[in-house]
């Protein structure tokens, strides 16, 4: 920085002082707030050094990622079960795997610790300015899209009369299907990491303010997050470090381009939009996942609690004040009631503010029953339910739920629930009279391996759990533990 020997006007406080001009800004600051300044660039580098931080735990997940020892497994059992003819085959394609491996992400590495390096040779010597930090910024995000280009795999195989042709597939869409990975044994990684929000309560592009809903797209390697607070829906690629609004976002209200605490989330593939639950406007909405105009109402007058779609394309939406569960085919205009609908009550046949709703292959719907601490399972045309999931009363015992919230079930049948009031995930064998804990139960807090108030669940096609951490303004990914 070069001192001006003429008194000029500070930038700051406008008055006319000997100055001194920052060469990253240009800007003419005086004695005084140049400190300012000067602490405030070491702020913005203490959050590139914590996305550096972030980032290399990326990096090290991705470089132990449980899909690459999935593949090795899944190559070693066609070898065992093949011929000799075919054992070269499977050499060629282990060594590929983990020559690229090695390759991409040990060049990662060492671009990522000569960053390191360079951002603590300035700090030392406490010499930079806005352009050193734009050029670390970028580094970060080149760095990341690299990561992201190379964090994808998949095994193929191709049908041949007699045996298998096995072949390593980098950089693909192409996705494992969860049911080959997740039995009624499967564990997950104890610590979670923070893949979308994580900064605070806050509306800026790289936090969250109350989330609650999540959809997971293998095929884009995207989450959608339900931005409560912020009346927002967001989108979070696998790997960045900023979301993207997608709807709403335009301040609380009811206008076609508005929100209202919304608190669900679906993207209809087939019509390339998203069906929103606007909980605060008491309606839900299809909003075009392109250009982001369009958006219409399809069902009016509901308090929509929370929402999902079966395979034909029917919605489900939970209403918590009629405590009722209706099923809508499109142009409907009063829905199908499936669950509850008998009054508030903890009989059989009603509900209690129902919250998330799970639908299985058989149409039959699973409904966390909040209020009564249990989940429910409704077969199609029951006019009762069955409790599948907790039901004696609130508590932390293995039995017990406290106001239980996102709700998945995998395809043998186990039940996964957000045990949200004991800041845990649980899993229910079917017909089990008790549950395990498959993550979280560690007391509240805000560490990787604990909740504030688990809300939203998910499961990818690897087998990655997602729960929206909402007391902590994040969501956290479990990978799966395979050791």
């Amino acid at each position: 920085m070069a001192a001006v020997n003429n008194k000029t006007r500070c930038i700051t406080c406008d008055k006319e002082k000997r100055t001194v001009r920052c060469e990253g800004c240009l800007q003419l600051f005086c004695y005084d707030h140049l400190t300012d300044h000067r602490q405030e660039l070491n702020k913005q580098l203490d959050h590139i050094q914590l996305n550096r931080d972030v980032f290399r735990q990326t990096l090290n997940e991705q470089m132990n990622h449980p899909q690459v020892h999935l593949l090795v497994k899944q190559i070693n059992t066609w070898e065992l079960d093949s011929i000799k003819i075919i054992q070269q085959t499977a050499s060629e394609c282990r060594q590929l795997l983990i020559e690229h491996r090695n390759e991409h992400f040990n060049q990662i590495e060492v671009n990522l610790n000569k960053l390191t390096d360079e951002l603590r040779d300035i700090r030392q010597e406490n010499d930079f300015n806005e352009i050193d930090l734009q050029q670390f910024n970028e580094k970060l995000k080149t760095l990341a899209e690299e990561l992201d280009k190379l964090s994808n795999f998949s095994f193929q195989h191709d049908s041949t009369p007699l045996i298998h042709k096995v072949s390593v597939v980098v950089a693909s869409s192409e996705a494992i299907s969860s049911s080959k990975n997740i039995n009624n044994n499967t564990k997950w990684k104890h610590n979670g990491s923070t893949i979308a929000g994580g900064y605070g309560e806050g509306s800026q592009t790289n936090q969250l303010y109350w989330p609650y809903g999540i959809y997971v797209d293998d095929d884009e390697q995207m989450i959608y997050i339900a931005d409560y607070g912020n009346d927002r829906v967001v989108k979070w690629k696998h790997g960045a470090y900023y979301g993207q609004v997608v709807a709403g976002g335009n301040g609380r209200g009811t206008r076609k381009d508005q929100l209202n605490l919304p608190t669900d989330v679906i993207l209809d593939k087939k019509n390339d939009s998203f069906v929103i639950c606007d909980y605060g406007n008491r309606r839900v909405v299809r909003w075009p996942r392109k250009h982001g105009k369009n958006q219409q109402t399809i069902i009016s007058h509901v308090a929509c609690s929370r929402l999902t779609m079966d395979n034909n394309g029917d919605l489900y939406v939970s209403d918590w004040e009629k405590n009722e569960v209706r099923r809508w085919t499109k142009g409907e205009t009063t829905g199908t009631l499936v669950a509850g609908g008998n009054g508030k009550g903890e009989d059989l046949n009603q509900l209690n503010s129902p919250g998330y709703i799970y639908v299985d292959d058989n149409l039959s719907v699973y409904v966390s029953d909040s209020n009564n601490n249990r989940v429910m399972k409704w077969t199609k045309g029951a006019k009762e339910g069955v409790v599948v999931a907790g039901g004696h009363g609130e508590g932390n015992t293995l039995q017990q739920l406290s106001h239980p919230q996102g709700l998945i079930v995998d395809h043998l049948g186990n039940i996964y629930v957000a045990d949200s009031g004991n800041d845990r995930i649980m899993r229910w064998s079917e017909g089990s009279r008790e549950g395990s804990i498959v993550v979280g139960g560690n007391g509240q807090g805000k560490q990787p391996d604990q909740f504030n108030y688990p809300d939203g669940l998910s499961l990818d096609q690897l087998g990655n759990l997602y729960v929206v951490d909402w007391g902590n303004n994040r969501v956290q990914r479990f990978v799966l533990d395979i050791d």
